[in-house]
């Protein structure tokens, strides 16, 4: 009995010191991957025209639990040109999505404009609340060229609770808490719009 329960512990070992070798091994190599996924997201909801900097390399973290929908803290990348913030990119969180949370990012400029919208996690029902995802429909692309104006605040809402918005046939809950987590970040980038710009939390710092 005890024999058999040494090479148990002895299996368990082993396996454990594999995973954590191949994990150790492939990290580079994911890290990498998700940084051009990264990159590729980016450069689509942030015209080359608004900036020369490199986009992933300007993160900077900011801390707003009420606008963001987390207590963590959150990625906000910074587009320049000639060194002047032109717009930036910020990833927030629907923390009620009907299938739990929602993570997207959004890229607005100095004026309040929408540039793009791209959903980076979710867990919604097929073919009813997933519509959120750009590759099931083009529904984050309404909000592409919409400006934010805090004196409009109702425009922001989904038309059944009385805004603009779209709202998916038998999927009222997912558009309406994306577009909740899109109002509360963008009310949030207006009002903070130059302390974000001075952040100086860089995403790589917050790694080491």
């Amino acid at each position: 009995m005890l024999k058999n329960g040494l090479l148990l512990g002895l299996f368990a070992l082993v396996c454990s010191a594999l995973v954590a070798g191949v994990n150790l091994l492939t990290r580079p190599q994911i890290e990498f991957q998700q940084r051009q996924q990264l990159l590729g997201t980016l450069q689509q909801i942030i015209p080359d025209a608004l900036h020369d900097n490199d986009l992933a390399a300007s993160c900077r973290l900011i801390t707003a639990p009420e606008a963001l929908g987390t207590a963590d803290a959150m990625p906000v990348y910074i587009a320049s040109k000639q060194g002047q913030p032109q717009a930036v990119a910020i990833e927030t969180i629907a923390p009620d999505g009907y299938n739990g949370k929602i993570l997207l990012i959004v890229a607005v400029d100095n004026q309040g404009t929408v540039l793009g919208v791209r959903t980076l996690e979710q867990q919604e029902t097929p073919g009813l609340g997933d519509k959120v995802d750009r590759r099931k429909s083009n529904w984050v692309e309404s909000f592409v060229g919409r400006a934010f104006d805090p004196n409009q605040m109702k425009s922001w809402f989904v038309k059944k609770d009385g805004g603009e918005i779209d709202q998916f046939t038998g999927a009222t809950i997912t558009p309406r808490a994306y577009t909740k987590a899109l109002r509360n970040t963008l009310s949030y980038f207006v009002s903070h719009k130059a302390q974000i710009y001075t952040s100086k939390t860089s995403c790589e710092a917050s790694k080491s």
